[in-house]
């Protein structure tokens, strides 16, 4: 129960009056004022006219709500600009993560589209039709965002909503991928114990560059006596350029093999990355605590 301590104030006063000696339980939270997530930040990175003579403002967006999140533009609501003293729509928004969580304190400019085959780079950006941007133009933007661990049934729970304004005359031009801001005991190493559904242990046992990108090998160990399936998806990845690779999925349609009770099974995940590229962190999504939720971590691949 949160609210405005005066409320509460003159709520228990009335009650102590009304009940004369009777006991009274005070909530624990009766004075803890509520701590609404901050949302996303963004930043204009590069403000340009398209050879169709479109205004094209790309933007690198960061998590500031201290949670691992997902975000996108809301369906079907073009992004605003204001220029000039008029306002127009532009329907050409590119604006999120791409289903992905991104680690708290994480920025990124881009994610990858298309399919598991053939996957695209997909830039964060928006375009306004016919459009130029005059001396103190704005771009504004409505989104929503899912914090948290991700529950396949309840895929809607701690579901946000924020509007993000930019300032094309800021520029930002010096922007250091992924990490934007350093949280503590976030970043975990290849080695460590990953805990899953049902005491399960998930294992990163082997990290690969290949002339296409990554293999991981992973390993689940069931200490129980039944045969259990562990979902991880295919784990994405990001790093220093600020994208995000790796085709969004429900991590419950990657085949995984069926770990025998007091066993353990070894597997392969693959992802596309550019030979050029370095710095990586895995987006690890682990089904654990319940069936079909899913909990984050981020494992340090950087020297790979």
């Amino acid at each position: 129960m949160k609210g405005n301590p005066k409320f509460f104030v003159l709520f228990l006063v009335l009650a102590i009056v009304t009940l004369g000696c009777k006991y009274i339980v005070i909530p624990e939270d009766l004075f803890t004022e509520s701590t609404a997530s901050e949302g996303w930040g963004g930043q204009v990175t590069n403000v340009s006219q398209t050879e169709a003579g479109d205004l094209r403002i790309e933007i690198t967006i960061q998590n500031e709500t201290g949670e691992w999140s997902s975000m996108q533009a809301v369906t079907g609501q073009p992004a605003v600009l204001k220029s000039g003293g008029e306002t127009y729509d532009c329907g050409q928004v590119f604006f999120g993560t791409g289903g992905h969580r991104l680690a708290p304190g994480f920025q990124m400019r881009g994610y990858t589209t298309g399919s598991k085959a053939d996957p695209k780079t997909q830039l964060i950006y928006v375009e306004c039709k016919g459009v130029q941007a005059e001396p103190g133009a704005t771009l504004s933007i409505g989104y929503d965002y899912f914090m948290g661990d991700l529950d396949y049934y309840h895929q809607d729970s701690n579901k946000a909503a924020g509007t993000i304004e930019l300032s094309l005359d800021e520029i930002a031009t010096d922007l250091t991928y992924p990490r934007n801001e350093e949280v503590d005991g976030l970043v975990i190493p290849p080695d460590t114990d990953i805990p899953a559904i049902s005491d399960n242990v998930v294992n990163l046992l082997d990290v690969q560059r290949t002339d296409t990108g990554f293999q991981f090998t992973w390993q689940n160990s069931n200490p129980t006596e039944f045969a259990l399936t562990t979902h991880i998806g295919t784990p994405p990845v990001i790093g220093e350029d600020g994208i995000i690779y790796g085709v969004y999925e429900t991590m419950d349609l990657a085949p995984v093999p069926l770990t025998p009770g007091g066993e353990k099974v070894q597997w392969t995940t693959e992802v596309k990355v550019p030979s050029d590229e370095k710095g990586f962190y895995i987006l690890f999504s682990v089904e654990s605590k319940q069936m079909r939720t899913y909990v984050n971590h981020l494992i340090d691949i950087t020297e790979k």
